[in-house]
């Protein structure tokens, strides 16, 4: 019988790679998977820090460079970043994205509402930090109470945290 009691506790989805790309923002520049695993430390493997990295990279998280016989590594976005990233392959991955959108809003509170029309509302040139967006039709701005949502529910199960497969 094996003793579980040994096991390190499972880290949380998403956590190392968290953990790289704020290593990363660290660094005074490119740097090596050598220099990120020394850096997080907590007895990581190399191929381990190597497995990141390339995840990053293929969701375009981080982007890498060629430095002698390795790669270097930057991060392309933060935190906030990433997960808006995730949010588009979930909303890309769904046949009918305006359900899907109107499940988001109807679900949020006041202030998470009041937020996105604050940012549909500006011009896609102003300095909008999570890129352009559409600027909002013209006219008076909706108003909205959280009782009466602006768009309509559907009636949709919503998918799982993490059941994308998403780290």
């Amino acid at each position: 019988m094996t003793d579980h009691r040994r096991r390190p506790p499972r880290r949380a989805q998403g956590e190392l790679e968290a953990s790289v790309l704020s290593a990363l923002r660290e660094a005074d520049g490119p740097a090596t998977a050598g220099w990120v695993q020394e850096r997080l430390g907590g007895g990581l493997a190399y191929t381990t820090v190597i497995t990141i990295l390339t995840r990053l990279l293929a969701k375009g998280a981080v982007t890498r460079e060629r430095s002698g016989r390795s790669f270097a590594w930057l991060p392309a976005s933060d935190e906030a970043g990433l997960a808006a990233h995730r949010m588009r392959r979930v909303l890309d991955a769904e046949h009918d994205r305006e359900a899907v959108l109107a499940s988001f809003v109807t679900g949020l509170g006041p202030d998470d509402e009041r937020l996105v029309r604050e940012l549909l509302g500006r011009h896609p040139h102003d300095d909008a930090p999570a890129g352009p967006l559409d600027p909002a039709p013209a006219g008076p701005p909706a108003r909205s109470t959280h009782a009466e949502p602006s768009v309509p529910p559907r009636a949709r199960p919503r998918p799982r945290p993490g059941a994308d497969g998403e780290d």
